[in-house]
């Protein structure tokens, strides 16, 4: 996997909307996600300072963001925010891929499942609820695979369900016609 690192591009990156995130109530018992963040796009130099934004007025300023690089096409070093400047790092082999860290002078670290852009908003919902889940033992890519195991298995019956409400006719076919080839070759 390889990463692109950008230098700092100057330029006032404005955020488009607010962020998406969902954090576990404050003085809870510490898990091993602090909650979720949904970004709208892959770019850091737009998104983080949405995140940020939404972070600094409750949580205390963020001053590091660390990222896996498999998720994100180009990392900057630094990102400019609200007041002052991100700097932004990456660990390939140490980082979950699905995880953000987030750090503050003031309250220290934050670790946030991050949601693909793409994820259906009903998908996003479970997982945001999940990652703010006091006390929560699951990972980052642990609730990925498991998001990603439900919905094979939802797919996989409401395959079902189709077949069952055409009639199982092609179903019903096939094993009539595997019935008779098999008592031919007796």
């Amino acid at each position: 996997m390889t990463a692109t690192i950008e230098p700092t591009i100057i330029e006032e990156h404005l955020p488009s909307a607010s962020a998406r995130l969902s954090l576990a109530p404050t003085g809870s018992v510490p898990g091993l996600l602090d909650g979720a963040w949904w970004p709208r796009s892959r770019d850091l130099l737009r998104e983080i300072p949405t995140l940020t934004d939404a972070l600094d007025a409750c949580w205390g300023r963020i001053t590091r963001v660390t990222v896996n690089p498999t998720h994100w096409p180009v990392i900057p070093h630094k990102v400019p925010v609200t007041g002052h400047t991100v700097h932004v790092g990456w660990f390939a082999d140490e980082q979950d891929s699905n995880k953000v860290m987030l750090l503050s002078y003031s309250v220290g670290r934050l670790d946030l499942l991050v949601i693909p852009p793409e994820t259906e908003p009903a998908a996003a919902a479970r997982l945001m609820a999940a990652a703010a889940v006091p006390g929560g033992i699951r990972t980052a890519s642990g609730l990925m695979a498991d998001e990603a195991m439900s919905h094979d298995a939802a797919e996989a019956r409401n395959r079902d369900e189709e077949r069952e409400t055409d009639g199982g006719a092609a179903s019903a076919a096939g094993t009539s016609t595997g019935t008779s080839s098999s008592a031919l070759r007796r």
